[in-house]
């Protein structure tokens, strides 16, 4: 290829790819809101040390101080930042929220693979789901931290166990209608194996509710860790977290509401852009929708 026509080729990929996205903008416009704010949110955990502050700095001459040009949400009763700790805690509650949807996620899609095409599989894991679905997820999550103690990687255990027997459900009841499919049957009569069936032909098919699922999972995951570091179980104090900084604060409402109303505010925001984005993907992905357009 010569150099004009490449450089042509490349000039016409650039109106088809903004076309694209004109596309999905008319067509599902809650998928690009939902995904630009949570992408924005993220964009502002990870620089957020570039222009938060320190979160942990504490000024007992700056307690309970209303907002200014110094400190844009006030002080909270130590002293520290509360626009910092809003940003910082932002962190937590995404690296929570995607952390335990990617682990509910993985942990459901085996089982329920293994549980839809396996009978005998079936029979002994859904009641080990059912079990796992009678117990509520908070009560759960914290018998769970109470045996171990306060930490990250406890917390995104705590609050994945409890969410994985609805993915592995959902996925099971893809798997079971995709198996009696002719292209299955076929690609069994041909000779192929199991595991390659259940790669190419089982597993493609889970994504799209997969997918959704996630998202519901990590709206969920985000708000039982604000609920848990509220209850004082969750992440150590000395983080900030969403949950915590309302906790600590509630008795400060009257003095100062911004040391409650910006993490919850921050916690309402982040959840309504995980929601978006998977009733968008539900509705992209569900053929009825496509029908209907």
């Amino acid at each position: 290829m010569t150099l004009p026509s490449a450089t042509h080729a490349i000039t016409q990929n650039i109106p088809s790819r903004r076309s694209g996205l004109g596309r999905l903008a008319r067509r599902h416009p809650v998928v690009l809101i939902g995904g630009g704010l949570l992408i924005g949110l993220i964009i502002v955990a990870v620089t957020a040390p570039v222009f938060a502050g320190d979160p942990a700095a504490m000024d007992p001459f700056k307690r309970l101080r209303p907002p200014s040009a110094e400190s844009w949400f006030g002080s909270d009763n130590l002293g520290r930042d509360v626009f910092a700790r809003t940003i910082f805690g932002a962190r937590i509650s995404l690296l929570v929220g995607l952390l335990s949807a990617a682990c509910a996620a993985l942990g459901g899609l085996v089982i329920g693979v293994l549980a839809g095409y396996i009978r005998a599989f079936d029979n002994i894991m859904m009641r080990v789901m059912d079990g796992l679905m009678s117990i509520p997820t908070i009560l759960l999550a914290i018998a769970l931290i109470s045996l171990t103690g306060p930490g990250l990687g406890i917390l995104v255990i705590a609050i994945a166990i409890p969410e994985t027997p609805a993915v592995a459900r959902l996925v099971r009841s893809v798997v079971l209608s995709v198996r009696e499919r002719p292209y299955v049957e076929a690609a069994l009569c041909g000779g192929a194996r199991l595991p390659k069936v259940l790669w190419r032909h089982i597993l493609p098919s889970t994504i799209p509710a997969l997918m959704v699922q996630s998202a519901t999972v990590c709206a969920s995951a985000i708000l039982t860790e604000a609920a848990l570091s509220f209850l004082g179980v969750g992440v150590p104090p000395e983080i900030p977290s969403w949950g915590n900084m309302i906790a600590n604060s509630r008795l400060y409402l009257a003095i100062a509401p911004l040391t409650i109303f910006a993490p919850g505010i921050g916690l309402a925001v982040t959840v309504l852009a995980v929601n978006l984005l998977g009733d968008g993907l539900r509705d992209m992905f569900d053929p009825r929708s496509k029908r209907r357009r």
